[in-house]
């Protein structure tokens, strides 16, 4: 596999993770996309298609375009390996996608959602323009400035947000992240709904699954109920059910592509 990472201009940094290119071929199959609550833009090079399956048992199959942008999630997408020979996307941070679409983050909750229904032409001709790149370099800084022409709100991050996801992630109680930034439950739950495209209670429940996901490594024994008392789970029982409901999967069955890809289990 190839992979190539950009890391953002300075002023889109606050919201972009990375911009990144990935080739080469996989085992054929579907995955288990696990969430992560961020979203991404995802243009698949290969095809001029985004193939994702959703349901119960992630057997409902749905379409759009080649470029899309991923949605903050609290639940498994199974996603197809034929769409990753060949792709390049756009990591937001928590939050990060405010300042470059016109609809709150809250309005955009499906698994995907094309750009072209989202940015007009530019985002129905995007995939063609990065065709168009004769290296995968220039195709990430062709992405990039893409996201800059397609900003429509500030490129000032929100200080409640940014303080909220970051206490989040590490643990902190929603109660206590409300007192700290003096605010009403309904009013703050309110703004991180807006800005994030969840609400904080599956977010905080999404962001302890990648914490626990950042402790095991594939292959080797888990003390599973030690894990429970490190992230502030009642018991293993608890664990055990919260990372069924968010993945679909038991802990023990949890084996990812990768070790540096957590969030991808075959199967």
């Amino acid at each position: 596999m190839t992979t190539l990472m950009r890391r953002p201009a300075a002023a889109l940094a606050p919201f972009v993770e990375a911009f990144w290119y990935v080739e080469g071929d996989l085992p054929p199959g579907r995955e288990r996309k696990l969430p992560s609550g961020e979203m991404q833009i995802v243009v698949n090079l290969a095809e001029d298609q985004l193939r994702w399956y959703g349901g119960a048992q992630l057997d409902e199959r749905w379409t759009t375009h080649g470029a899309g942008l991923c949605g903050a999630l609290a639940g498994p997408v199974g996603i197809d390996t034929a769409e990753q020979r060949r792709v390049l996307g756009v990591s937001f941070r928590p939050g990060g996608t405010v300042p470059f679409f016109a609809e709150p983050a809250e309005a955009l909750t499906e698994p995907v959602i094309g750009l072209d229904v989202l940015w007009g032409r530019t985002g129905s001709t995007l995939r063609e323009l990065l065709l168009d790149q004769h290296t995968p370099e220039a195709m990430l800084r062709t992405m990039e400035a893409a996201l800059l022409q397609r900003v429509v709100r500030p490129l000032r991050p929100d200080a409640v947000l940014v303080t909220a996801t970051a206490a989040l992630d590490r643990g902190r109680s929603i109660g206590g992240v409300v007192d700290a930034l003096g605010m009403t439950r309904s009013t703050f739950a309110r703004r991180f709904r807006h800005g994030i495209g969840l609400a904080p209670k599956p977010f905080a429940r999404v962001r302890r699954l990648q914490r626990v996901l950042g402790t095991v490594s594939a292959g080797t024994a888990v003390d599973w109920a030690a894990v429970a008392t490190r992230h502030g789970f009642f018991d293993q029982a608890h664990l055990i059910n919260d990372f069924r409901a968010l993945t679909g999967l038991t802990p023990s069955g949890y084996e990812p592509r990768s070790a540096t890809e957590p969030n991808h289990v075959p199967g």
